[in-house]
C-alpha cells in the first residue's frame, strides 16, 4: 500500500493582461510559494481577493498547487 505524504504547497493568481496584437486573450500569473498546506480554500480565496485588489489587472482565477510524495508503507 502506497501513502501521500503533502510536501509544499502554492498558490497562483490568473489576471486578465488584455489583448495581443493578434487578439487573443492575455493571461498573466502571479505566483506565491511557501503557502501554508493547512490553509483552507476559503482561507486562500480571502488572501487572494486581497491581493488582487493591489494589482493592476483585473483577477481571472485563483489556481493552488500541491506537491505530495508518495511512498511504499
Amino acid at each position: 500500500m502506497a501513502t501521500s505524504q503533502l510536501q509544499q504547497s502554492s498558490m497562483a493568481l490568473m489576471l486578465d493582461g488584455g489583448m495581443n496584437e493578434k487578439g487573443d486573450a492575455v493571461k498573466l500569473r502571479k505566483s506565491f510559494n511557501n503557502v501554508k498546506s493547512e490553509a483552507t480554500a476559503d482561507q486562500l480565496y480571502a488572501i487572494a481577493t486581497s491581493l488582487a485588489a493591489l494589482q493592476q489587472h483585473d483577477l481571472l482565477s485563483i489556481e493552488r498547487a500541491d506537491t505530495s510524495e508518495i511512498q511504499q508503507s
